[in-house]
């Protein structure tokens, strides 16, 4: 498939690592000279440093030829115009990414009348994701397949003796549930029996929801009876903005500290029901201790991530009930799973789950790239005249990087093991790694049928 891209940011980056690893044909286009030399020293891809808008360029590049365009600058008319002429000119699918709340309540009729596929604002995906982990009554983070049948969660064993130095095959209560990755500094290890867990590893976990929820209830530390009933967000830019929205949606009490006097008069007109205190939510003098306790959960939502993570870090050693952090870096993820931060969102990561779960293929329900940027998890619809179907999984003779954690077939959920056999209609959640991602196809999708869009 060829895909043109229009920006080279974080979300542009991530999405190229992703689409590299389907073998797909990238171009990227971009005006600025410093980020083409970056994307050439990283990436491999075609570049090409021009102005999207301009016209001829388009047309030298072929654009008709393209199966995808991707825009993604930091300008949001850039975005829409650039798609819908791309469309105009014969591209399959156009995406753009829409950042202003001006524009949030007028998506609909930006896509039909401009003909657009789909857009997608990274603010406000990354606001539901964060409002989705505060309202949840577990701790530990998340992701749901299979319309929440199957959950997979994070847990960071620190020292915990009942896992420190044990093989997995020796760890006991997991009988319905799957080890499916380790992450270790940083890097995620796809693991077996023999392999023994050392402190601060973070396992990740997949099982029926039930059962996942009873293990975070042995093993968090919650409180199953705890409500959610007061959040402060430390930023009132578009995420404190849209997250504001959303918790006051549901009844929750909410304040927003923000340091530009203008903006906290932007918010007290959009958020009328929430509290907006103009100061500097992250001098310990303006959010004391004692403030800080009549609240369940706090979000920093600044624009630096050492800033996002200290403040998150900070409250929690006040005994805040849930911390969380919007982070930027990818490269933080190293040191994420060594601090007492209850959740970090990454912006750039959620929205690439977002288009990439809209451009997949049809047999492709849900994806859930991991934020080490080396795995992702895969829902798929098993459908028939599959070579895998009907046969015990273990002579599917699946390559190294590539392990089907879970298959939910009616309303049952099923941790595999060898003996297993795939059927027509089963749902199965795959864990792959990034050489392995593109050859998922080989496997589990009909060769008749195309990969992407």
């Amino acid at each position: 498939m060829k895909v043109l891209m229009a920006g080279a940011g974080k979300l542009g980056i991530k999405l190229a690592q992703t689409l590299i690893a389907e073998n797909c044909d990238v171009t990227i286009l971009d005006s600025d000279e410093t980020v083409i030399d970056y994307v050439n020293n990283t990436l491999d891809v075609l570049t090409v440093n021009e102005n999207a808008l301009n016209f001829e360029v388009l047309k030298e590049l072929e654009i008709e030829e393209y199966d995808l365009l991707l825009a993604t600058t930091n300008s949001d008319e850039s975005n829409v115009l650039m798609s819908s002429i791309s469309k105009k000119l014969g591209v399959n699918k156009v995406i753009a990414r829409v950042r202003n709340p001006e524009y949030n309540n007028q998506i609909q009729i930006i896509k039909e009348e401009l003909g657009i596929d789909y857009v997608i604002n990274p603010d406000y995906a990354t606001a539901v994701a964060i409002e989705k982990y505060l309202l949840k009554r577990y701790m530990l983070m998340s992701d749901e397949f299979a319309g929440g049948k199957v959950k997979l969660v994070d847990f960071n064993i620190g020292q915990d003796e009942t896992f420190v130095g044990k093989k997995i095959k020796e760890l006991t209560g997991f009988k319905d549930m799957l080890i499916a990755a380790v992450s270790r500094s940083g890097r995620t290890i796809i693991p077996n029996g023999e392999t023994v867990l050392e402190s601060k590893d973070v396992i990740m976990i997949v099982g029926e929801s039930g059962t996942i929820e009873k293990f975070d209830e042995e093993h968090s530390g919650i409180n199953k009876h705890r409500s959610l009933k007061k959040v402060m967000i430390v930023g009132g830019g578009k995420l404190g903005l849209y997250l504001g929205k959303l918790l006051s949606k549901e009844k929750i009490e909410t304040t927003i500290v923000e340091i530009s006097k203008s903006r906290c008069y932007k918010l007290m007109e959009q958020l009328p029901e929430s509290m907006i205190i103009n100061a500097d939510g992250t001098d310990f003098n303006v959010l004391q201790e004692e403030m800080l306790k009549e609240y369940d959960a706090f979000v920093c939502a600044t624009g630096i991530d050492e800033t996002n993570l200290l403040m998150a870090l900070a409250v929690k050693q006040f005994g805040m009930y849930k911390s969380v952090a919007k982070i930027s870096r990818q490269n933080y993820k190293k040191i994420l799973d060594r601090l007492e931060v209850d959740a970090a969102f990454n912006s750039a990561y959620i929205t690439a789950n977002e288009i990439i779960r809209t451009i997949r293929g049809s047999g492709s329900i849900t994806v859930n790239l991991m934020s080490d940027g080396e795995t992702e998890f895969s829902e798929i619809l098993l459908n028939s005249g599959l070579k895998v179907l009907n046969q015990p999984i273990k002579d599917i003779h699946l390559p190294e990087g590539m392990l089907i954690t879970s298959i939910v077939r009616e309303n049952s959920v099923i941790i595999p093991k060898g003996e297993d056999i795939l059927r027509e209609g089963d749902r199965i959640i795959v864990l792959a790694t990034n050489r392995q991602v593109g050859n998922l196809k080989n496997y589990f999708f009909n060769k008749k049928k195309r990969w992407f869009i």
